[in-house]
């Protein structure tokens, strides 16, 4: 499981596949969030990973998918988008430098 500091934090990734939109509202979160630190946020689908993103968030149901794609970083899995406890940790750890398992 690959494991990274907040610090090294760049990119992080919202891929979704369902198109529903509550990626989309998670991505746009996360950059209000992240604001002021060195860090991009963006949403793609999950088949399009790009290979510089350093944390990649999906649904729980894509995880699998999204390690396939991109298996050397840190994925984290949701259950929600808006709400779920592992976006805060994503955001804690940006913030402090704390590692990120995923």
């Amino acid at each position: 499981m690959p494991t990274i500091k907040g610090s090294d934090v760049h990119k992080v990734v919202v891929a979704c596949d369902a198109g529903m939109g509550s990626s989309v509202m998670l991505a746009s979160q996360l950059r209000k969030q992240l604001a002021g630190q060195a860090v991009t946020v963006e949403h793609t689908p999950v088949s399009s990973i790009p290979a510089d993103a350093d944390v990649v968030v999906v649904h729980r149901g894509l995880a699998d998918r999204a390690r396939a794609i991109a298996p050397d970083t840190v994925i984290v899995p949701v259950q929600v988008f808006i709400g779920d406890p592992a976006v805060n940790a994503i955001v804690t750890a940006v913030k402090n430098g704390s590692d990120l398992n995923g």
